[in-house]
């Protein structure tokens, strides 16, 4: 039985350190995230665990940043579910390799001039709170701003979208 509990604890120690990447040449720019700066319209569509159905809420978001920092305020309203409104602190480590706990994986230029910015974490997930590696994707554009959430399950091979904010500038 220990035998099994010590291969246990190695797998999972495993499984963490091969799904976390090492800091690599990905950063953020710290323009990317002026280019928000402003009030934004749009939506969150995100996926019901207990129903496996996607549902769909407006929402507006209104961004600013902290003086000079590295930091931004996202202040979400939520308007048929106020209850839900939500202000966020997002910061750009001085590295610029992280926004908040996320480590940036890729930074890239996409058709129509926005920016692509892709970043990963491990946390838990789900209804059972399961071990899981998380993707977001960052489209920031001057019109235009897109934050896509994906959670793959540890031993599973495909990602699953968990929700995504979609925006246009007001």
């Amino acid at each position: 039985m220990k035998v099994f509990q010590l291969l246990s604890t190695a797998l999972f120690v495993f499984i963490t350190f091969s799904w976390t990447a090492e800091p690599g040449t990905a950063k953020v720019c710290l323009k990317d995230f002026e280019l928000l700066v402003g009030s934004w319209q749009g939506s969150l569509t995100y996926l019901d665990y207990t129903s496996g159905k996607p549902y769909t809420m407006p929402v507006n978001l209104t961004i600013g940043r902290i003086g000079k920092s590295n930091a931004f305020i996202f202040a979400n309203a939520y308007p048929d579910e106020p209850g839900a409104n939500a202000t966020d602190t997002v910061t750009i480590a001085k590295n610029r390799q992280y926004i908040d706990d996320e480590m940036v994986v890729s930074r890239k230029k996409i058709p129509g001039g926005a920016i692509e910015i892709i970043t990963q974490k491990n946390g838990k997930d789900g209804n059972e709170q399961e071990n899981a590696r998380f993707r977001y994707t960052y489209k920031i554009g001057r019109n235009e701003f897109r934050r896509i959430k994906e959670v793959k399950f540890e031993g599973e091979n495909s990602w699953i979208k968990r929700h995504e904010y979609a925006f246009e500038r007001q």
